[in-house]
């Protein structure tokens, strides 16, 4: 056998040994600013309840894993461009999303809720304590009118691109002067400043940031789910196809499924979720 076929040979072998290796590699994407989710610590490491739960995720798949920081409205495309494979980022599942990606069944509840500082005119919104979008029906068309008239003529801040920002264009709560913001801290520290009137987001977003910092934040009015808020979060992954790579997507969204079923009766979900939220947010 000559040198050359010996080289061509090696790297052959090197090649497969490469795929081979990679075959249990994942690598997710996270946004690390939107605790408790994801965030990230005084020496920048990424943490919150995803980073914890990806971790106990991949140990349960014996994956290796990669988790790795993503700006938000960045996401999905970084996802489509092979940057990662999977996410996890307080992603909801949502129909318009799917048109894109697909998704892993939902690990965690993600309610939504208007906020605003203590003393504000907003505060005693006379509204049932939870609504769900998809159920309809008179409460939830009567909680939405009195939300509206409370809005009206006010500046609500939000993050771009998100649930959130959808539901205020969306026209259900009337036309509101909307300011958005690249990251929910910045509507954190901008709804503290008095720069808006209220601000919409995860629920457990500003209960996190009211705790850590100490400002009087406090939420308002219903807690939002279904419709355009999505059926809870889930992981999510690129849509299957008939390539090796697509066939490695379609598995991952398998492997991602049973993992999650595991942790949620192994309780793992439920015990992350009270360390992270203060209560049991598994779905």
């Amino acid at each position: 056998m000559s040198k050359f076929k010996t080289l061509g040979l090696g790297i052959l072998i090197s090649f497969f040994l490469t795929i081979s290796s990679n075959a249990d590699s994942i690598k997710i994407g996270t946004e690390g600013a939107y605790p408790p989710w994801n965030s990230k610590d005084a020496s920048g490491n990424l943490i919150g309840f995803e980073v914890e739960l990806a971790n106990e995720l991949c140990k349960i798949m014996k994956a290796e894993c990669t988790i790795v920081e993503q700006d938000w409205d960045g996401m999905i495309p970084a996802l489509l461009m092979r940057k990662f494979d999977a996410i996890m980022a307080g992603m909801s599942i949502t129909a318009e999303r799917q048109k894109t990606i697909t998704f892993s069944q939902g690990y965690a509840d993600e309610v939504a809720s208007l906020a605003v500082m203590k003393g504000s005119d907003l505060e005693g919104m006379n509204t049932p304590e939870g609504i769900n979008l998809s159920l309809g029906g008179s409460d939830v068309k009567k909680a939405l009118k009195t939300i509206t008239g409370a809005l009206a003529g006010k500046t609500v801040c939000v993050q771009t691109a998100t649930i959130h920002q959808n539901f205020l264009d969306s026209g259900d709560v009337g036309s509101v002067n909307v300011r958005t913001y690249k990251t929910q801290d910045e509507v954190n520290l901008d709804l503290a400043s008095g720069r808006c009137d209220a601000a919409l987001a995860a629920a457990v977003a500003f209960t996190d940031y009211a705790d850590k910092s100490g400002k009087p934040v406090v939420l308002v009015g219903p807690t939002f789910s279904g419709g355009a808020f999505g059926n809870g979060v889930g992981v999510g992954i690129r849509q299957g196809g008939d390539d090796a790579i697509g066939k490695r997507d379609a598995k991952l969204l398998k492997d991602f499924n049973k993992a999650i079923d595991k942790a949620r009766k192994q309780g793992i979900i439920s015990k992350l979720a009270i360390k992270h939220f203060g209560f049991d947010a598994s779905m």
